[in-house]
């Protein structure tokens, strides 16, 4: 029987997922369709009671759902209690189980550009959903980590969630600072660039050993990497976190190991044609 995925979030238009998981079906004979809906703030309750009535088998939640989608679950994997948000549900014997797969899917796409995580520091700009999966992987893996968000608060909420994790975390003014000097990791979470807009802020000054990633896969170069280049840093886009956390989401639905290639070679055909 046919079973019904899809990506959630506002905006969505610009989302490659629909293109990676078909490829993914096919590749290994899947039974389903995905699909990708626009679901404004205000019928986030709505979208999920209909998503559950027309009985799909899961979906993936993006900006600005991952946090507030806490609530209409039933529960939560360990991953996504510990980071406060989810970027996959699945309906198991009709309960809905929100995970979170960030974390894992963005240190898979840095690691081979790192490294090595123990010891090194980590500056994050956001406080968000994606970044909240992030920072505490970044920590479990040994990195000190550092977050700057606008509202001071919810960076020091964070902090101390990664703290009662074991890890080091601080948090700082969402600014241009000393940390500059000293990251060997900047990770750029927020919406800002989506729409090709300046970054808030310059990051001139930075250590040129830093590798500076954009989660934002789409423009692939936002003005923030553009800047970040000029400064002599390695450069990321989102992409790769976007194919592994998309490829643990399969295995947290379907079981088994992901179609990681076919994935790849799909998102790379997208990215060709915007």
């Amino acid at each position: 029987m046919e079973k019904h995925y899809a990506v959630i979030g506002h905006p969505i238009e610009h989302s490659l997922s629909p293109g990676m998981y078909k490829a993914g079906y096919e590749a290994i004979g899947v039974d389903a369709e995905y699909h990708r809906f626009n679901v404004e703030p205000n019928h986030l309750a709505e979208a999920v009671e209909g998503l559950c009535a027309l009985g799909f088998s899961g979906w993936n939640v993006t900006i600005p759902h991952k946090e507030h989608i806490l609530s209409l679950l039933n529960t939560l994997t360990p991953q996504a209690r510990r980071a406060g948000a989810v970027n996959t549900v699945k309906i198991h014997e009709g309960q809905r189980i929100g995970h979170n797969t960030d974390g894992e899917g963005f240190i898979r796409s840095v690691e081979g550009n790192l490294n090595g995580f123990k010891g090194k520091k980590a500056v994050l700009l956001g406080a968000g959903g994606a970044s909240k999966g992030i920072a505490l992987a970044l920590a479990e893996q040994g990195m000190k980590v550092h977050i700057l968000n606008r509202t001071y608060e919810k960076a020091e909420a964070l902090v101390q969630v990664i703290q009662r994790e074991g890890g080091t975390a601080t948090s700082g003014v969402f600014a241009p600072g000393d940390w500059l000097e000293d990251v060997d990791l900047l990770v750029q979470t927020t919406s800002a660039g989506l729409h090709s807009e300046t970054f808030p802020f310059s990051v001139k000054g930075i250590s040129d050993r830093a590798l500076v990633v954009d989660i934002i896969f789409n423009p692939s170069e936002t003005a923030f990497l553009r800047e970040a280049k000029k400064q002599g840093c390695r450069t990321l886009n989102g992409l790769g976190m976007l194919l592994y956390q998309g490829a643990y989401a399969w295995e947290f639905w379907f079981g088994g190991q992901a179609p990681v290639e076919a994935m790849r070679q799909a998102l790379k055909e997208q990215i060709l044609l915007l």
